[in-house]
């Protein structure tokens, strides 16, 4: 087995649906330039408020990538 080296990388996806196709939209436009992503977290949650009702969410994720060898 081979040590892994990762740099993590701290974006915000957001989504009007909810938060779990918040982290989707994060994570597929990371992956359109970051390679071999291996994990993310989810380090924050918030939306936006109209009307009394929540019309947008945000999610702060972080994603761990390994480094090319």
């Amino acid at each position: 087995m081979s040590d892994h080296i990762y740099k993590k990388i701290e974006l915000v996806g957001s989504s009007p649906e909810g938060v779990e196709q918040a982290v989707n939209n994060a994570i597929a436009k990371a992956g359109q330039s970051v390679r071999n992503m291996r994990w993310f977290e989810v380090a924050e949650i918030r939306g936006h408020i109209d009307e009394g009702k929540v019309a947008h969410w945000q999610v702060t994720v972080k994603i761990g990538f390994t480094l090319d060898e």
